[in-house]
C-alpha cells in the first residue's frame, strides 16, 4: 500500500514550483503520495531591508526546521544556498538533487541596451553582498561601451515575479538574479506563462562564473528528513533516489569553502565548483571572487591533479596572441545577414561581425566576450574557456528560450579548419592561421629560453614545436576545454589549468 508523506515548503511561487517538481519526482519514482504543506519564514516575511542587516539567521529555514523537529512533516525541500553552516541537532541531509545551472543572470530591457554607452551610472538591483562586490567591480567591462559607466548597487528584495516587475518599472537599469530559480519556474506550465509576460521585452547576460561566481550551493535543493525516524530508515532510502553524486560533489566543495570564509549571509565572496573531465581524468574546478576582511579573494583552482614544484620561476611563454609572434591571422570576407545566432571564437573573429546586428551574441572566453563589448555588442553568455558543450547547455535553457529562439541554428565564427561538437551549429570560416615569416631573432631565443608553456590552441602547440622541436620536453600546459582534450587524444603529457592566472600563479610563485 502506497505510504502518504508531507512535504514542508516555503510558501513562494519559487519554492512551492520545486517542490511540486520533486512531488512528482518522487511519487513517479516510489508510488507513494507526496503532499506539499506551506510555512511561511521569518525571510518571506520581513523583505524590507536586506537578510544581512537582519537581526539572527536562517531566515528562511528556522520555522520548517521546527516543523520537521515536530514531525508536522515528513520531509523538507530547501533551495540549498539557504540552508546555514550549521543544521539543528536531530535533522539530517537526505538528498541533494541534481542541478543543471548555478549561475547567476542579468535581465536589462532591450530599450536600455543602446543607452549604456552614455552613461556615467549603472544601476543594478540586487541585496547579496557578493554580488554587490563583483558587480560593482567588474561589470563595466561588459557591458557594451559601459567601460566608463559606475556600476552601483540598490536593495532588491522580494520573489522572482516582483523583481522582475520592479525591473520592468523602471527602477532599475538591470536585475541579478538566480538562473536555476528562473529556470524552475520555466519548467511549470502555470509560472511558465506568467515568466513570458514578465520577460517580454527583455535581455540577458548569462554572468560567467570565472568572475561573477554563485553563491555556495546555488542551484541545488536538499531535502531533509529527521535524524531518527520509526520506519526502519524507509523514507531514506526512498529520497536516495533522487539523490545526484555529481551535483553532491561539488555543492561539498562549495559549502566546505563557505564555512572556511565565516560563513553566514553577510559573506561576500562567491564561490563555484564545477566537476569536469571525461575518461581523460576528472578535475573539479573552483573559482572563488569576493571580499572578506578588507581583502579581495580571487581564487581559481583546478582539483584533481598534482603539479610540479620549480626550484626557481622558470621563464614561461604565456599564448595569447598578444604573446605570439609566430602565428599571425588573416581574415578571410564573409558577409552576415542581420538577426543571426553568433558564437565568437576568438578575437580574430571581431572584424567579421562589424556592422552585423546579431540575435544572440556568445564568446568563447571572457576576454573576447570584454573585447565584444568594448566594440558596442550585448553578449547573452560565454562558455567561460569550459568548451563548447557549455555553450550547448546555456542556450537549451528554458528559461533563455522566453527571450531568444534557442533552436534556431548557431552560427560559429572561426577559422577555416574548425570543427565544434555544438548540435545545430554551422562553422563560418572567417580567418585563418599562418607562420610569420618575420619572427625576429630575439622572439627565437627567448622561446629556446622557455621552460612552461601555456598553450591556447592545439594548432599553436604544433606550430611552435614544428619550428622550435627543442621544446619538445619542456613543461606545457592549457585550458580544461577541447584544447586539453586533443593533448590528451594524442597522448601528450600536459597540465590542465584553471586558466592562464592559476598557471602564473603557479609558475611565478
Amino acid at each position: 500500500m502506497p505510504t502518504h508523506y508531507k512535504i514542508g515548503t516555503r510558501g513562494s511561487l519559487l519554492a512551492l514550483t520545486q517542490c511540486g517538481q520533486i512531488k512528482d519526482q518522487l511519487e513517479l519514482l516510489t508510488g507513494d503520495t507526496f503532499e506539499l504543506v506551506a510555512i511561511k519564514t521569518q525571510g518571506d516575511i520581513q523583505t524590507s531591508q536586506p537578510l544581512w542587516q537582519m537581526e539572527g539567521n536562517n531566515f528562511f529555514t528556522k520555522e520548517l526546521d521546527e516543523a520537521l523537529l515536530k514531525g508536522e512533516v515528513d520531509l523538507v525541500v530547501h533551495s540549498y544556498k539557504d540552508l546555514g553552516s550549521v543544521r539543528p541537532e536531530g535533522i539530517t541531509l537526505a538528498a541533494v538533487t541534481k542541478r543543471s545551472y548555478a549561475h547567476d543572470i542579468l535581465l536589462i530591457k532591450n530599450e536600455t541596451i543602446p543607452t549604456i554607452k552614455n552613461r556615467t551610472e549603472f544601476i543594478v538591483g540586487t541585496s547579496s553582498p557578493r554580488r554587490v562586490v563583483n558587480l560593482e567591480k567588474n561589470l563595466a567591462e561588459f557591458l557594451p561601451k559601459g567601460k566608463n559607466a559606475v556600476v552601483k548597487t540598490k536593495m532588491l528584495r522580494g520573489n522572482i515575479n516582483t523583481r522582475i516587475q520592479k525591473l520592468r518599472d523602471g527602477e532599475y537599469d538591470a536585475i541579478t538574479l538566480a538562473l536555476p530559480g528562473i529556470e524552475r519556474l520555466a519548467h511549470t506550465s502555470a509560472s511558465m506563462v506568467e515568466l513570458q509576460r514578465l520577460l517580454d521585452g527583455i535581455n540577458f547576460m548569462i554572468l560567467p562564473q570565472s568572475v561573477f561566481p554563485s553563491s555556495a550551493s546555488q542551484g541545488a535543493l536538499a531535502i531533509e528528513t529527521k535524524t531518527v525516524r520509526d520506519d526502519n530508515g524507509e523514507l531514506h532510502r526512498k529520497l536516495a533516489m533522487v539523490q545526484d553524486t555529481k551535483t553532491k560533489e561539488e555543492v561539498s566543495r562549495e559549502r566546505k569553502a563557505f564555512n572556511e570564509y565565516g560563513g553566514g549571509c553577510h559573506l561576500a565572496v562567491g564561490i563555484n565548483v564545477r566537476k569536469l573531465g571525461s575518461e581523460k581524468g576528472e578535475f573539479f574546478l573552483h573559482n572563488h571572487q569576493g571580499f572578506l576582511n578588507g581583502e579581495d579573494v580571487s581564487y581559481f583552482e583546478l582539483e584533481g591533479r598534482s603539479l610540479p614544484a620549480f626550484v626557481a620561476k622558470p621563464k614561461v611563454f604565456n599564448g595569447h596572441p598578444s604573446n605570439d609572434q609566430l602565428i599571425c591571422k588573416k581574415n578571410i570576407p564573409v558577409t552576415l545577414d542581420p538577426g543571426l545566432h553568433l558564437y565568437i571564437t576568438s578575437k580574430y573573429c571581431l572584424d567579421a561581425i562589424a556592422g552585423s546586428n546579431p540575435k544572440s551574441l556568445w564568446a568563447a572566453g571572457t576576454k573576447t566576450m570584454k573585447d565584444l563589448a568594448a566594440l558596442g555588442y550585448w553578449v547573452n553568455a560565454t562558455s567561460d574557456a569550459i568548451g563548447d558543450e557549455e555553450i550547448q547547455n546555456l542556450r537549451s535553457s528554458r528559461a533563455v528560450s522566453i527571450m531568444i529562439d534557442n533552436q534556431a541554428p548557431l552560427i560559429v565564427l572561426s577559422n577555416d579548419e574548425a570543427k565544434s561538437t555544438l548540435t545545430t551549429a554551422e562553422i563560418l570560416a572567417c580567418y585563418k592561421r599562418e607562420i610569420n615569416p618575420s619572427v625576429t631573432q630575439e622572439f627565437k631565443d627567448e622561446i629556446l629560453k622557455t621552460e612552461a608553456f601555456y598553450w591556447t590552441s592545439f594548432f599553436q602547440y604544433n606550430a611552435y614545436l614544428y619550428h622550435f622541436p627543442e621544446i619538445k620536453n619542456r613543461i606545457h600546459a592549457c585550458g580544461i576545454g577541447k584544447t586539453y582534450d586533443l593533448f590528451k587524444a594524442k597522448n601528450i603529457e600536459v597540465y590542465p589549468m584553471a586558466g592562464i592566472e592559476e598557471f602564473k600563479s603557479w609558475t611565478q610563485s
